[in-house]
């Protein structure tokens, strides 16, 4: 009979799990399966989506034993083993310290010149392994599910996807015939993104999320220090990491984007250091919560601009502000008035 193993066992074999995850992952044909694993668990750490990813990389939604049966009424299932996650254990910690002055960051001295003391408590993380099933290791009863239906380059909510995404990029986004073949580009100096016209919906919005990500993670200040613009990635990196974000958006979204090959990730990677690669993984994980997020705010603040009738202001002026301001040229002040403090507090 096996002895059952204990936490630092435990940790130091899920330690060596991430290393070999990390490197696994940018093998050829890895990159995109991971993912697809990320795109399902926006929120969990790169090492935690990495231990679920070498477990069981088809997983679509994990819970612990006790929350699969208490939020689910769901049960796991006999003989079932666990995908081994770091969990985050807060813990109080008190220290003592040298007072400050909230105004100038000095310490605070008593009569004899000696700095005082004073008790601070701070909140400290630890991690322990957690166990976690994949839904398709327990049974009971059924939850919803949402269809994807095969696109074909159509996109579900087309109109309203393209206005949340123009809403929280970081530059405006406008269309236009690009020369060379390109489908869209982000332009540094500029601060805009052009998108080609006249694609299919869904390379729209996978070419609109992919300059979003360079938007949010690649932008520099033109007058940046020759120190600061060497910290900037390299040009293979930054379409890695780009490519890895509209990815993940996409395949959150539902839509299917596997017709692009990650092929050129496994050159990229060659030589590059542990810390490096999974600093990419990182980045990515990072931004496409953002995006998503975000998405999600806008669609669900969405409704409620329109009962307000907000929706035709925007579109018509560059702010909402303006959109009133006429308004009450036009004598509905009383009106305008109300639905200028209903917006507000939207907002």
């Amino acid at each position: 009979m096996k002895a059952k193993k204990d936490a630092p066992d435990r940790m130091g074999e899920i330690t060596q799990q991430l290393e070999d995850g990390v490197r696994k992952i940018f093998e050829s044909g890895e990159f995109e399966r991971y993912l697809r694993t990320m795109s399902r668990f926006h929120h969990y750490s790169v090492n935690n989506s990495i231990l679920i990813f070498m477990r069981r990389p088809d997983a679509s939604l994990v819970a612990g034993y006790a929350s699969w049966q208490k939020n689910f009424q769901r049960h796991v299932k006999k003989g079932e083993k666990g995908i081994f996650i770091l969990a985050p254990c807060p813990y109080k910690v008190k220290k003592e310290q040298e007072k400050k002055d909230d105004l100038t960051g000095r310490s605070l001295l008593d009569q004899d010149g000696r700095p005082l003391k004073e008790v601070v408590e701070t909140t400290q993380v630890s991690f322990r392994p957690a166990a976690v099933f994949d839904i398709s290791q327990t049974e009971g009863k059924e939850l919803p599910t949402i269809g994807v239906e095969d696109l074909q380059g159509q996109v579900s909510e087309y109109d309203t996807l393209l206005k949340a995404l123009k809403e929280i990029s970081p530059v405006p986004i406008g269309f236009e015939e690009i020369s060379g073949g390109s489908k869209g580009y982000y332009s540094l100096g500029e601060q805009r993104i052009a998108v080609q016209a006249d694609m299919s919906q869904l390379q729209t919005i996978k070419t609109m999320v992919h300059e979003i990500a360079h938007s949010k993670l690649h932008a520099i200040d033109k007058d940046a220090t020759p120190e600061e613009k060497a910290q900037r990635p390299d040009q293979h990196t930054r379409e890695v990491q780009a490519e890895g974000v509209a990815y993940v958006v996409c395949q959150h979204l539902g839509l299917d984007t596997s017709d692009y090959s990650f092929s050129y990730v496994a050159s990229w990677s060659t030589g590059k250091e542990l810390s490096e690669l999974k600093s990419s993984l990182d980045t990515i994980r990072t931004a496409s919560a953002e995006i998503i997020d975000a998405i999600q705010h806008q669609r669900e603040r969405r409704p409620e601009k329109e009962k307000l009738g907000m929706e035709k202001d925007e579109e018509r002026y560059p702010c909402v502000p303006q959109a009133l301001a006429k308004r009450k040229r036009r004598k509905i002040v009383p009106e305008a008035e109300k639905k200028r403090k209903s917006y507000e507090a939207i907002r």
